[in-house]
């Protein structure tokens, strides 16, 4: 459940069974064992995490509840019926031990450590990559977080910052570029932070290694801290023709004050300066981004602030989040909350301004042509994948493309797809 990350670890502990002789069978299927990677990044998670352990027991089986929300609640998930296991973010690779020595004698047993306690990275070594596609892999780089947003528990779930060693990091992007995969997204808690826990590396070091890896054609990082876009950054990515022209910048308010009250370690015009520096060197480069509507004290004045930054960035998408306070956090029992109708309103008028915003994105390429890594046949004779700056894109070949990166020419743009024409040289 929850974010690449956890799919990352969910398939990393599938990985663990399976090598041990288990088969893996859909979560609806009759099992002997259930297992729930839960998540805690809003409280939705929180009640979707429960409701997917209590559909697990009850059938005779053996039920783990493991990731976030077992980690940060243990005894809330210890409490629910029919639970055996409680493991949280940590010792997740003692799965196949733990669950082959329970026995009913125990009652639940919960193994959930600090957090916030050492230990290095779990799963060095996996078979299984989780993927969206059949032409694009997630390769966690990075776990755990440092930064402690005030509305955000994820530092207390997944303890501090953890990297994969490099030779690691490697070696499993050359097993995804033998398996076919031609794209590969970089990913973790804040991948920004990779290396900050080992010597001699981070991510501008790894990139250019990555780059180098026969097979891999695209590299996509899934979100970067608009901190990290500096001078060095942008001097790396000139060198890196397979890294992908989409930043994911999360900026949350265009507010400084509400960036204060949210610990986050930029203001407005850092971002704007962060953006400016990407397009210096990628003009066209979609920049998506997150933002909460209606965090503690935000007035009118300053939601207009965020807005306004808004479309002077002119984002390619807006992932919007009306704010839910979060029981443990900094946040939730700040003063001035907003009440549900003053979210809604605003969260409404963010989407509203994405829509528009998206749009105009996606009709400056029309007349332009698109380099797209095709992923599947949409209909017989269309196919449908995505260029490098995430739009999507849908065309006609009466060959085969899935998996292959072709120009496209894009003729118009119909419900959020830009349809086009494969050029025969491309």
């Amino acid at each position: 459940m929850g974010c690449k990350v956890n799919f990352c670890d969910t398939e990393a502990m599938l990985d663990l069974f399976q090598h041990k002789g288990y088969e893996i069978v859909p979560f609806e299927s009759e099992a002997d064992i259930y297992i729930i990677n839960t998540c805690t990044v809003t409280n939705t998670g929180d009640k979707k995490s429960r409701q997917m352990i209590r559909r697990a027991a009850g059938r005779g089986a053996l039920v783990i509840a493991a990731g976030c929300y077992a980690q940060v609640n243990p005894g809330d998930v210890e409490n629910i019926e029919g639970v055996n296991l409680v493991l949280g973010t940590k010792g997740r690779d003692r799965i196949v031990e733990l669950a082959e020595a329970y026995n009913e004698s125990m009652g639940v047993n919960s193994c959930v450590p600090e957090a916030r306690s050492g230990g290095g990275w779990e799963f060095p070594g996996v078979s299984r990559f989780y993927s969206d596609s059949r032409t694009r892999a997630f390769l966690k780089i990075q776990d755990g977080c440092d930064r402690f947003c005030s509305y955000c528990a994820i530092p207390y779930a997944r303890g501090p910052v953890k990297s994969r060693e490099p030779g690691g990091v490697l070696d499993e992007a050359q097993r995804m570029a033998a398996g076919g995969y031609k794209e590969i997204v970089l990913t973790g808690i804040h991948v920004a932070s990779y290396g900050k826990d080992l010597k001699n590396t981070n991510l501008i070091k790894i990139l250019p290694m990555l780059n180098n890896i026969d097979g891999i054609e695209r590299i996509r990082l899934s979100s970067v801290d608009p901190v990290f876009i500096d001078n060095e950054f942008i001097d790396c990515i000139r060198g890196l023709p397979k890294l992908c022209d989409h930043f994911h910048l999360s900026l949350q308010s265009g507010s400084d004050r509400v960036l204060r009250r949210m610990n986050r370690r930029y203001t407005a015009v850092e971002y704007l300066n962060a953006v400016s520096l990407l397009r210096s060197v990628l003009p066209e480069a979609a920049v998506t981004t997150d933002i909460i509507a209606g965090f503690p004290g935000e007035t009118d004045a300053e939601f207009e602030q965020t807005l306004s930054l808004a479309q002077t960035v002119r984002f390619a998408k807006i992932h919007v989040f009306p704010f839910s306070p979060k029981k443990g956090t900094a946040a939730a029992g700040m003063p001035g909350q907003v009440g549900e109708a003053v979210k809604s309103e605003r969260a409404h008028m963010l989407l509203s301004l994405s829509e528009r915003l998206s749009q105009a994105y996606m009709r400056s390429f029309v007349g332009k042509a698109l380099p797209a890594l095709f992923e599947h046949p949409r209909e017989p004779g269309v196919y449908e994948g995505y260029a490098s700056n995430y739009i999507k894109i849908r065309a006609k070949s009466i060959t085969d493309v899935t998996n292959q990166i072709h120009t496209v020419y894009v003729d118009c743009i119909k419900d959020e797809c830009a349809y086009g024409t494969i050029l025969q040289n491309g």
